[in-house]
């Protein structure tokens, strides 16, 4: 499966839900938000969110610091 994430296109397998991308991505501790084809994705529904070939998503990470 082709998704765009972050704006570069990356080939990923065995990757069905964000749950799943976020772990691939060792994101499953961190303070994160996301954006799958231009919707907020709450993390309640991270586990149940499909990711699709195709799709566009996008991951921010938050950095604590003053």
């Amino acid at each position: 499966m082709n998704i765009t994430l972050n704006g570069k296109v990356q080939t990923l397998q065995n990757i069905n839900t964000v749950a799943d991308l976020i772990n691939f991505l060792g994101y499953q501790d961190k303070r994160i938000a996301v954006e799958r084809n231009g919707e907020i994705v709450p993390k309640s529904q991270h586990a149940a969110q499909a990711v699709a070939d195709q799709d566009s998503i996008e991951i921010v990470v938050a950095v604590g610091g003053g």
